[in-house]
């Protein structure tokens, strides 16, 4: 059975609560990560340009800018950016939202 590995912030962020329901597929083989303004390590970052060298093809990147009463700053995002269009540019997916995922998951 394929799978979707939810990888990303964690520290009681809701993100994956609010994906799983949007996801109608059973099968999928992609790697998730998703980033919001509650991750406090990197880690999720390293492992996602990792990873997209080594399976661009089932690499999707997104981040949020708020997750509850926490907001990137302004040059947070502008790295996340500059992150995500490395993802692209090695043959990952970058979506803005839950919403474009679900439905790029849901029509694969």
């Amino acid at each position: 059975m394929k799978k979707v590995f939810l990888g990303g912030t964690e520290n009681n962020s809701k993100w994956r609560k609010e994906i799983i329901p949007l996801l109608t597929k059973d099968e999928s083989d992609f790697w998730l990560y998703v980033l919001t303004p509650k991750f406090s390590s990197l880690y999720s970052i390293a492992e996602a340009v990792d990873d997209v060298n080594k399976f661009p093809d089932k690499i999707i990147f997104c981040f949020l800018l708020t997750d509850k009463e926490k907001v990137f700053g302004k040059f947070q995002v502008k790295s996340l950016k500059a992150i995500g269009k490395m993802i692209v540019e090695n043959g990952g997916k970058w979506f803005k939202n839950l919403y474009e995922i679900a439905d790029y998951l849901n029509g694969n």
